[in-house]
């Protein structure tokens, strides 16, 4: 049986890369399904994504269900893995903080398996103490979080906080998968 991942993806200009992120998970033979922010339809359409995963895309969180439970009790069952990229300060800091008030969020609430965030943001936005803070616990939880990138950002900037290399967070969605069930992973 093929490992189910579960995409979501943010509003960031790095959204983009997130196509190629779910085609190279496709190549190793994983079931893609994405879920996405409102925001991040405004980067790249979830006609992008039912395109490549032949899959429902989630992202209204009041969408008449397919079926009699609502989405991201269905998706938050459904998938192996979660892996949020880009992941916005945003929904760093709704994460750690246990905030659900869309499709994407209210799922990571609901999902008990390995989680897999990459961040993408402004340098400054990445090196904040309230981030920072974030990261922390996330990762205290056993989130996985993939170092952010540097080099040229989209808001000018040189510096820390471009989103990481998709090999990275292959791997990362890797180590996840084969955690599973194992003394500190998850499910």
């Amino acid at each position: 049986m093929p490992d189910k991942v579960l995409i979501g993806v943010t509003g960031s200009i790095a959204a983009y890369k997130a196509a190629e992120l779910v085609r190279l998970g496709q190549a190793r033979g994983w079931e893609t399904a994405v879920v996405m922010t409102r925001a991040a339809t405004r980067f790249v359409s979830a006609l992008t994504f039912r395109t490549l995963t032949r899959r429902p895309v989630g992202v209204d969180m009041f969408e008449e269900p397919a079926e009699w439970r609502p989405a991201h009790v269905s998706l938050a069952e459904w998938a192996d893995v979660f892996a949020i990229a880009p992941c916005t300060a945003n929904v760093l800091a709704k994460l750690a903080h246990g905030l659900a008030d869309d499709l994407l969020t209210c799922t990571a609430l609901a999902f008990d398996g390995p989680l897999v965030a990459a961040p993408a943001m402004n340098e400054h936005m990445w090196d904040h103490a309230a981030t920072r803070e974030n990261v922390a616990v996330l990762r205290a939880r056993g989130a996985r979080i993939v170092e952010v990138g540097s080099g040229d950002l989209a808001c000018g900037y040189q510096g820390r906080g471009r989103l990481a290399a998709l090999e990275d967070i292959m791997a990362a969605i890797e180590e996840a998968l084969a955690a599973r069930g194992k003394p500190g992973g998850t499910r």
